[in-house]
């Protein structure tokens, strides 16, 4: 090991580099999610082929989900950050990262969300209407519970999808493993450091991806029938 490598763990910097990416990933996730999945939902039954189906709601949604969906994440992360100042006070750190994370994010866990919704038995939901069930108890009764298992693993690409757009989080002045392999190792020509930053962000997104799939395999009923 590089002696770089030993001061950046002696003085804490790796470990709380781990730290941070760790926590800009979950909570920009939550947040994603807060937003997303209603989104997602929303999206869903108001297709054509949904419970409720309202074209014109649909298409203006999906014209947005779209449209940031196609913007690049980092011409979207400076874009956004005066929402991010205006927000949390900041357009730069971490905070502000977190702000431009849930924004390009969002759009993502709603078109993931969709789909997973649209997974259920079309069989389930018409016997749940043929008994006279509200189209909100639907919701939260037949069709979230039905997609669960969808859900998470669509949870799971969502996650390491955020991880990869922390990395970025150097560029406004913020923290985490991408910070660490910039200013450490790019900009030091040092290449141990940039090769360990992957290397432990290649083990959180296993990490992630083995408890959310255990935890998917768990929910799924048809696996545990």
């Amino acid at each position: 090991m590089s002696d770089i490598l030993v001061q950046l763990w002696n003085k804490g910097i790796l470990q709380l580099g781990i730290w941070e990416t760790v926590y800009m990933t979950f909570i920009s996730a939550a947040f994603a999610y807060l937003f997303g999945l209603p989104l997602g939902i929303i999206l869903s039954i108001t297709d054509k082929d949904g419970i409720c189906p309202v074209a014109w709601v649909n298409k203006i949604l999906g014209v947005i989900v779209n449209v940031f969906r196609s913007i690049p994440f980092v011409i979207l992360m400076v874009a956004m950050l005066p929402a991010a100042k205006f927000i949390v006070g900041t357009s730069l750190g971490n905070k502000a990262m977190i702000v431009t994370l849930v924004i390009a994010a969002v759009p993502y866990v709603a078109r993931m969300a969709e789909s997973s919704i649209k997974e259920v038995d079309r069989g389930v939901i018409e016997a749940a209407q043929a008994m006279g069930t509200p189209s909100f108890k639907i919701i939260y009764k037949v069709l979230i519970p039905e997609a669960k298992p969808s859900l998470i693993v669509g949870a799971v690409i969502s996650l390491v999808t955020i991880l990869g757009y922390s990395a970025m989080a150097a560029t406004i002045g913020g923290g985490g493993l991408g910070m660490i392999a910039i200013t450490y190792g790019y900009q030091r020509f040092n290449n141990d450091v940039i090769w360990i930053c992957v290397l432990l962000t290649v083990i959180i997104v296993q990490l992630i991806q083995e408890l959310g799939m255990f935890i998917a395999r768990k929910t799924d009923k048809r696996i545990n029938k």
